[in-house]
């Protein structure tokens, strides 16, 4: 099975990326136009991205400030049953992201524009935490 992985840093404290990928409000912010759930392991997260992308999630991982997952259990067919998440490490300041999209069904079309996108919505978390800057959500991969 294929997977999406990116590793970069970002010049924020750990505290601050955690919250913007943990928290729905922060999801919101940089990949979803809304989610909602609590950052803990077992809670289920809604994903909403629009009404026919209305997707479902259960927190797999949660270590406060160094780890957070979500196992995908309702979306898109080949996004059923992955699992996507962080690591974080705060050095000087900086803390190094490592993302995971893990357990794609297949290395598909689909498969290599959500790689694409991933890298995409990655860039806008990193713009989010270190500037307050926060796209519109119907703009963020054209930005």
């Amino acid at each position: 099975m294929p997977d999406i992985l990116h590793d970069f840093p970002i010049n924020a404290s750990v505290e601050q990326v955690f919250q913007a990928v943990s928290s729905p409000e922060g999801l919101d912010k940089w990949w979803t136009k809304h989610s909602s759930g609590r950052p803990m392991e077992g809670a289920e997260y809604t994903l909403w991205f629009g009404p026919e992308y209305d997707w479902r999630a259960v927190v797999s991982k949660f270590v406060p400030l160094r780890e957070f997952e979500l196992s995908i259990t309702h979306a898109d067919r080949d996004w059923q049953n992955t699992r996507v998440g962080f690591s974080l490490k705060e050095k000087n300041a900086v803390t190094q992201a490592l993302f995971h999209h893990l357990g794609w069904p297949e290395l598909n079309e689909h498969y290599r524009i959500s790689c694409f996108c991933w890298a995409m919505y990655l860039r806008l978390l990193k713009r989010y935490v270190e500037f307050s800057e926060v796209i519109p959500y119907e703009k963020r991969l054209d930005v």
